[in-house]
């Protein structure tokens, strides 16, 4: 029998709350849901007017995977939508998640939160730049925290405020709070970044994707800035053998990091540093931090 429970006066159906999804860690879909749960009040402000994209593994990160923009099949009529620019898919929209119910309706189907650099009432209109920094073996987050420390530094001569989150995966993205801003040209500046990146620190930084380049260096990912292109959302869990969350770092951890799995962030590391730190990433939303690209 599914259990229904009742989210801020919606009726919902949480199913398989036994369902092991993380062998390694012996983690139930329940504690999973127990994590949204938990931490709600910091993700959805991250979440809440974003189109979301969903990576789905309701079998656990070992099973399918499938990414969704499309709301799927028994959204429930009190899950918003809002319509989205997609050459692929004209007319298409995206869910909403704007409030606890939704975000615990989502995360019954088990999925990694995607969302783009701009708010669904303003399409191709970015209101934060974001630079994943992706390590090519056997560089690890270690190199990351090194790219990360110098692109910060090289931002604030520009006037611009970086913050830092795991990816949930082997590295870390710098997200930085803009002024509206058209995708394209934060694009445009983005990849200047990464280049400048390169030029600076040839032996450890690479701003081309191809694999071929990366090996022991850090690609700088600029491409995720483009209006098309989407995110891990700060906080969410990543379809990982371990139970691993995108989550915000302090630049003291970032400038201390020598150990490849001191940023390994897992479901139940969060709380605690929820409770200690509060949303790290918070300065996204004071308007007087957004700056200007120049």
């Amino acid at each position: 029998m599914t259990p229904i429970t009742e989210v801020e006066g919606r009726r919902l159906a949480l199913s398989n709350l036994g369902k092991v999804l993380h062998p390694a860690t012996g983690t139930t879909k329940g504690e999973l849901l127990h994590y949204y749960a938990t931490v709600g009040p910091v993700i959805l402000p991250h979440l809440r007017d974003r189109p979301v994209s969903f990576l789905r593994y309701p079998d656990g990160p070992a099973g399918q995977l499938f990414f969704s923009k499309n709301p799927p099949p028994g959204t429930p009529s009190w899950v918003r939508t809002s319509p989205v620019p997609r050459s692929d898919a004209p007319g298409a929209r995206q869910v909403l998640v704007q409030d606890l119910a939704s975000l615990m309706w989502a995360a019954n189907l088990v999925v990694e939160f995607h969302t783009p650099q701009w708010r669904a009432a303003s399409p191709a209109v970015a209101d934060r730049l974001v630079l994943d920094l992706d390590p090519g073996p056997p560089a690890t987050v270690v190199e990351c925290c090194r790219v990360a420390l110098h692109l910060r530094e090289r931002l604030a001569r520009d006037g611009l405020e970086a913050w830092a989150k795991t990816s949930g995966a082997k590295g870390l993205h710098l997200l930085v709070p803009l002024v509206p801003t058209p995708s394209a040209r934060v694009s445009e500046y983005a990849r200047q970044l990464a280049v400048e990146a390169e030029a600076a620190l040839p032996g450890l930084v690479v701003h081309r994707m191809a694999r071929a380049l990366r090996t022991g260096k850090v690609f700088v990912d600029h491409s995720q800035n483009a209006a098309a292109k989407t995110t891990a959302t700060p906080y969410t869990l990543r379809a990982r053998p371990l139970p691993t969350v995108s989550a915000p770092v302090t630049w003291e951890e970032v400038g201390e990091c020598a150990d490849p799995g001191a940023l390994t962030l897992l479901l139940d590391d969060i709380a605690p540093r929820v409770e200690r730190y509060g949303d790290l990433l918070a300065p996204l939303f004071a308007p007087e931090r957004a700056g200007v690209l120049p």
